[in-house]
């Protein structure tokens, strides 16, 4: 019962991290025109769709490398936000990479690292720290016997 209860949490852990990474997404986007997603209705929609949009992409890029670091956390009882920050933004870059919208950056920016990819990084913490503040910090918690101490016969 006690694994049953855990798959739920880790689920929704996924689906509200996914939440928080797609609304990062759309904050990082449009950053410089959120003054004028305050007076406009239809503005205010869009950054709501593009937040729709980075979630399900997020979740969809990153549902199978998540699933085998779930199991390597639950197992090894791996509880650190380092981990799982760490391990979001690796889930992250790989899935920009993966999906080809790293292959042609542009050479000419500032610099080492593109603001795409400066940004996959920083969702991947984002999803990372929703994560573990949901169900990593409890990892493996469910396998620990209920049974009571025995008692003393003194």
């Amino acid at each position: 019962m006690a694994l049953l209860g855990r798959i739920f949490v880790i689920f929704f852990a996924f689906m509200v991290a996914s939440l928080a990474t797609g609304i990062a997404i759309a904050i990082a986007l449009l950053g410089p025109e959120w003054p004028a997603l305050h007076g406009d209705p239809a503005a205010r929609g869009g950054f709501w769709v593009l937040a729709m949009f980075g979630s399900s992409l997020t979740g969809a890029t990153g549902i199978l490398p998540l699933f085998l670091v779930i199991v390597l956390a639950e197992s090894l009882n791996l509880r650190s936000l380092l981990f799982y920050v760490v391990a979001g933004i690796i889930i992250m870059l790989l899935g920009y990479y993966g999906t080809g919208f790293g292959v042609e950056e542009s050479i000419d920016q500032a610099g080492p690292f593109s603001r795409e990819t400066e940004l996959a990084a920083a969702v991947g913490a984002v999803f990372g720290f929703v994560y573990w503040a949901i169900a990593g910090r409890k990892a493996g918690a469910w396998r620990r016997a209920t049974v009571p101490p025995p008692h003393s016969s003194s």
